[in-house]
């Protein structure tokens, strides 16, 4: 993925500014922040109750149907609040009036703001006991308030995005005016927000003046007077990084023309692709692709090993429109990126040195979300609806105990 060209390699060493990239691609060199071959610049660089029982607001995976409900209720949780075998409160149901099976765009199927265990339930009720209004655990239950921890780890961070409104600056930064690619959006805060339980970057298509144009610049970021498109990119970057993991997206994206949808990771320390990037999740043209990079003899230049996947091959016409989940499973020997729990692509730490032999991925990354327009690598959004957007339901990181 070639998210930079080395005609911005000279800014970027002025500013300081460290170089990542964001997928798979061609080639090329760096750019603000980074860029190479084939890369994108980043800035720097419950478990169930075991039996209880759903009350208003909460759900189950087997509960029953419930006006304006969801797979998991429009408070629900499709295995936390009310128990594994609850039944469906009064606002949650299997696939109510007006809910679709995993969320519609406001919504999802780990329930809303009002939601059971772990989404503003109460951890009240007994192994058997009833949930309260806004749901509730079995005192048996596992997992980390509703959260349902893999055997073996331990949740270390997440974001579930319970609070409507901007997104947790505890937790998120955010990427501001053209950074990378010859992306066609301005990236800003103000297209990012927090509703029903899901982060929303929408992309808009809608002219903002350009503060640092200069007339017959031959820098791509400074000869457009306008951009023609605005989006967010959020990062965690000098927030919250870490080293080796489970790390779980739920999102939903739109894979129309000109879409570059990514989730992914770079090292805290290095020059981009030394630092090591990993796109656990990245879209354009077509395909879903899964991505890792090091470093290379020639700067700005990346080695890559990369998976595409057409969207096509998953023979669902219906795929772009429902929510999927994204993990990495990363450890001090290997890389595995799965899509829906279908591994993608792995990559061994042994065969992704940089030159002086040392792995970039021995070291803490810190993690992306962005919906770019256009650029390099996104294709023409010129005949796409807007706006669009990239959802997501939860981003979590686990770690071995």
């Amino acid at each position: 993925m070639s998210r930079y060209r080395a005609v911005f390699a000279a800014l970027l060493l002025a500013t300081g500014v460290g170089c990542t990239g964001d997928g798979g691609g061609q080639s090329g060199a760096a750019g603000n922040g980074g860029g190479g071959a084939s890369g994108t610049t980043g800035i720097g660089g419950g478990a169930a109750g075991t039996t209880g029982v759903a009350g208003t607001g909460g759900s189950d995976a087997t509960g029953t149907a419930g006006t304006g409900g969801d797979a998991a209720g429009t408070g629900g949780d499709p295995a936390g609040a009310g128990g594994m075998t609850g039944v469906a409160g009064a606002g949650g149901g299997a696939a109510g009036t007006g809910g679709s099976a995993r969320g519609g765009t406001g919504g999802s199927a780990r329930g809303g703001n009002g939601g059971g265990a772990g989404r503003g339930g109460a951890s009240g009720g007994g192994t058997t006991g009833s949930a309260g209004s806004a749901g509730g655990a079995g005192t048996m239950g596992g997992g980390t308030g509703g959260i349902t921890v893999p055997a073996g780890y331990k949740l270390v961070w997440s974001d579930e995005f319970d609070v409507d409104g901007r997104p947790s600056t505890a937790n998120w930064k955010y990427e501001n005016g053209f950074v990378r690619n010859e992306e066609a959006q301005w990236y800003q805060p103000d297209n990012a927000t927090v509703s029903g339980g899901v982060l929303i970057i929408e992309a808009r298509r809608e002219q903002k003046a350009n503060p640092n144009y200069q007339a017959g610049s031959t820098d791509w970021k400074r000869n457009r007077q306008y951009a023609e498109y605005t989006s967010s990119s959020l990062i965690t970057s000098g927030l919250h990084s870490w080293q080796f993991g489970r790390f779980e997206m739920r999102g939903r994206i739109d894979t129309r023309a000109g879409m570059w949808p990514a989730w992914w990771t770079l090292g805290v320390s290095g020059e981009w692709p030394s630092n090591g990037e990993i796109d656990i999740m990245e879209f354009y043209r077509g395909n879903v692709l899964a991505n890792v990079a090091c470093g290379t003899s020639t700067r700005y230049q990346a080695k890559w090993d990369s998976v595409s996947k057409p969207v096509s091959s998953f023979n669902d016409p219906m795929w772009s429109s429902k929510f999927h989940i994204w993990r990495m499973d990363w450890d001090d020997t290997k890389i595995d990126l799965y899509l829906d729990d279908a591994l993608m692509n792995t990559t061994n730490l042994a065969d992704m040195l940089n030159p002086n032999g040392m792995s970039p991925f021995r070291q803490a990354e810190y993690m992306i979300l962005n919906l770019a327009i256009g650029g390099q690598n996104g294709g023409d959004p010129a005949n796409t609806t807007f706006p669009a957007r990239f959802e997501v339901d939860y981003v979590r990181v686990f770690q071995k105990m």
